[in-house]
């Protein structure tokens, strides 16, 4: 069986064709920084190049509906194997961020306008793939009074209309001092929220710098105030340097928050200009993190290298109502 290394950009071929953004810089404020060599990853993390005609529909509806998604923005793995089954995670607000972070491979710099038709051909697409499920993220948007909570709002209330079996994840930027942008979101009643902690509060100066620890655990907490019913979720990495009693206080933060399905992952390193992969953690050791997890009173747990934010969303949906309904039937204590 064939396997290899590679990290997917997709957008490649695209550019090379002459589409908008081919010549800007994808990452100018880590131009002057040293590189960092990327390491030959170990044969756990080596997937298949994508190859099934589905994953070709796939991508072609999503280049005729001028959307973006994370899976080729973030040069996320398991984008050949998610989209084969017609899964694919949306990313609205454009492509480009305005934060920097050292992890990242999404685009950096000055935002375009949103664009007002954007959540009907989301959700043309959503119907159009027939999703069980769909997740919605976004790049970050400073720029904007709310941060696009309105328009993650307004992208769900479109993904109701035309397709109201869908259920409906949104991975949300944390809404760093824009009052009022989680209870928006949470208005529109998203299935689940999502906010990714990223990795532990040491290491947020350097990998997540324009972000703040305790602001996204208070956006994970706020929400599950508003509506309990929402299930809560976040993710980390790990390989960054981060020590095992950082990742057990991490979880125990997230527990106090009352957040239901947390994802880890081993991070790669998208660019020479990223951050260094620190090391990379065996199979073994993630099966520990899920099991420690689990005894710590997540409803849900994915733990493994390949693991990221939206990899088997719609299964794992599925898997937390029925985590949820077994505990509201066990008696009270």
């Amino acid at each position: 069986m064939s396997t290899t290394r590679l990290i997917i950009d997709h957008r490649m071929a695209d550019h090379a064709a002459g589409t908008a953004g081919a010549t800007i810089p994808r990452h100018p404020e880590k131009a002057h920084r040293p590189d960092n060599p990327i390491q030959r990853k170990p044969a756990w993390i080596r997937v298949k190049a994508p190859t099934h005609p589905v994953y070709h529909q796939t991508r072609a509806l999503i280049r005729d509906n001028r959307l973006v998604t994370v899976c080729e923005e973030a040069a996320c793995p398991n984008i050949g194997e998610c989209w084969s089954q017609r899964h694919a995670t949306m990313m609205i607000m454009g492509d480009t961020c305005t934060r920097a972070c050292g992890f990242c491979n999404v685009r950096t710099g000055h935002p375009a306008e949103l664009e007002a038709d954007e959540p009907a051909r989301v959700a043309d697409a959503v119907a159009k793939l027939a999703l069980r499920h769909v997740v919605i993220t976004s790049v970050d948007r400073d720029d904007l009074p709310d941060g696009g909570a309105a328009h993650f709002a307004a992208v769900i209330a479109a993904i109701r209309a035309a397709a109201p079996g869908t259920t409906v994840e949104v991975l949300t930027p944390d809404f760093l001092r824009k009052p009022g942008g989680a209870e928006t979101v949470a208005a529109a009643a998203p299935d689940v929220f999502n906010h990714n902690l990223e990795t532990v509060p040491r290491l947020y100066p350097t990998i997540r710098p324009g972000a703040r620890y305790y602001q996204s655990l208070r956006l994970l907490d706020r929400v599950k105030q508003i509506d309990p019913a929402i299930f809560t979720k976040s993710g980390l990495m790990v390989g960054l340097g981060e020590s095992r009693a950082e990742i057990m206080q991490v979880m125990d933060d997230l527990r106090i928050a009352d957040v239901d399905f947390l994802t880890i992952g081993q991070y790669l390193q998208p660019s020479v200009k990223h951050a260094a992969v620190d090391r990379f953690v065996t199979p073994e050791e993630f099966a520990e993190y899920a099991s420690i997890a689990r005894s710590k009173g997540f409803l849900l747990v994915s733990a493994t290298p390949l693991t990221r934010s939206s990899y088997h969303a719609d299964a794992d949906f599925a898997a937390l109502r029925l985590a949820r309904d077994a505990r509201l039937a066990q008696p009270a204590a």
